[in-house]
């Protein structure tokens, strides 16, 4: 070799990987698609923590750590995991796939009685929760049942006026305007008003104290 010249190094794959720009997966990578895909297909499935555990055999305080981000499941947990949830292991490492679905107008649940039509806002069902969009004519009103101890709804008006009753108390909505209220009393609505008013309300677990 002439003096002067410093031997070439050959470049290992990984830093010609890196130069030309190819996408790593790391470990900290593999935690975040895990923690994301693991509570996305337990959430699709309408399970909670404590449930994927009876059904994977893996401990709730596991599935805890899994869905933060900071464990490092053995293979053993990740079958037992991917078994629970009917998805391939790839499916809880791989990238998290987009979530977003749009749904046409004519696609989600209606019904119309005495003139009010109400829409369900909630087309695949999620526990606990219920989203509706109601339109009353003048002078039509709804009822809605109790949704039973344990929910609370939060009562908007869109459009027009409505006089609101929960229980033994009424409020005048305006648009804008919003009720929140335990859901076990249920609610009535009237539009008293000249033309069609427009409400929606939302049911959900209350949070627990």
């Amino acid at each position: 070799m002439p003096r002067g010249r410093r031997p070439c190094r050959r470049a290992n794959p990984l830093s010609r990987a890196i130069a030309v720009g190819y996408p790593l997966v790391t470990m900290d990578h593999a935690s975040i698609n895990l923690a994301a895909n693991v509570r996305r297909l337990r959430e699709e499935r309408g399970l909670t923590q404590r449930q994927l555990a009876e059904l994977s055999g893996v401990p709730r305080p596991t599935l805890a750590h899994i869905e933060s981000g900071e464990a490092n499941p053995t293979l053993h947990v990740l079958v037992k995991v991917a078994a629970a949830l009917s998805s391939p292991i790839e499916g809880l490492i791989g990238n998290p796939r987009a979530t977003v679905r749009k749904y046409s107008r004519e696609s989600l649940p209606e019904r119309t009685r005495n003139g009010v039509t109400v829409r369900d806002l909630v087309p695949d069902a999620v526990p606990g929760l219920a989203i509706d969009r109601t339109e009353l004519p003048a002078g039509t009103q709804v009822r809605v049942v109790s949704r039973g101890p344990g929910t609370r709804q939060f009562i908007t008006c869109e459009r027009g006026s409505l006089d609101v009753a929960v229980g033994d108390e009424c409020w005048v909505l305006g648009p804008g305007d919003l009720i929140v209220a335990g859901g076990e009393a249920g609610y009535r609505a009237v539009n008293s008003g000249r033309g069609t008013a427009v409400l929606f309300a939302v049911a959900a677990p209350a949070p627990s104290l």
